[in-house]
């Protein structure tokens, strides 16, 4: 059974989200996901662009708590130049939650995951120790650099160890997992 419903921008084998999600989420192992039932548990579903993301994301989190408290839904998407930071583009989510007719208390059970421009920019930093979340981070060209991030990220979370230069973006990210985490003991 789905346990963890990952929604994100980009298409099918055409992005390197899908590799440095499903890698960070497994490198993770969350403990309330138990035990890993083979390649079902996470589901990850690509929305195209962030207009369909937003839009689907309704749909999405009515299905998992239909399904109970044991499926949760992430959302991955980049927050571009017409937002200056994650709760900006958490709010266009909220308005097209609600006119879906899912209340605060549903909605606030979606864990963001917001990367500022794109999410090359946390592969940068977690590649370099360094990033400007101005400017477009280089494209990465391999998904095996993409995953070793996320497995980084990953190892930074478990240790609980601040990350020094850490961009505004990844924090803001890490908080809203750190509440799931929270919320799931």
């Amino acid at each position: 059974m789905t346990q963890i419903v990952c929604l994100c921008e980009g298409k099918s084998g055409q992005s390197i989200d899908e590799v440095f999600i499903n890698r960070l989420i497994r490198s993770l192992d969350p403990s309330w996901v138990r035990p890993w039932g083979g390649s079902n548990t996470i589901r990850l579903v690509p929305c195209g662009g962030r207009g369909a993301l937003i839009k689907k994301t309704p749909q999405e989190l009515k299905s998992c708590l239909k399904a109970g408290g044991i499926t949760t839904l992430i959302v991955w998407a980049d927050c571009d130049h017409d937002c200056i930071h994650g709760d900006a583009l958490r709010d266009k989510f909220w308005k097209e939650a609600q006119k879906n007719g899912i209340g605060n208390h549903d909605f606030e059970r979606v864990v963001f995951i917001l990367a500022k421009d794109r999410l090359e920019n946390w592969i940068e930093f977690l590649h370099t120790g360094g990033t400007d979340e101005a400017t477009e981070g280089p494209r990465v060209k391999h998904n095996r650099e993409a995953a070793d991030a996320a497995k980084k990220l990953a190892e930074f979370c478990k240790s609980g160890k601040p990350l020094e230069g850490i961009p505004a973006s990844l924090k803001w990210s890490c908080k809203n997992w750190r509440a799931l985490v929270d919320r799931m003991k």
